[in-house]
């Protein structure tokens, strides 16, 4: 059986909690679009976090 981050599970979770993915996400197989985009949903702004390190690590090994 597969693992899937949904509703039933975040219930689970302490209401703090932070839903991270490193992205791509396959909607629906891993994740639920509702645990995705909810309030406690950080995976945005850590793809965006990501991608200025992949640049800075880029910086560092060509200079």
């Amino acid at each position: 059986d597969s693992f899937q981050i949904n509703d039933e599970l975040l219930s689970l979770a302490k209401k703090d909690c932070l839903v991270m993915h490193c992205l791509p996400a396959h909607r629906g197989e891993e994740i639920t679009d509702s645990a995705l985009e909810c309030p406690n949903s950080i995976v945005f702004p850590q793809a965006g976090n990501r991608l200025v390190v992949q640049k800075g690590i880029l910086v560092y090994l060509l200079t």
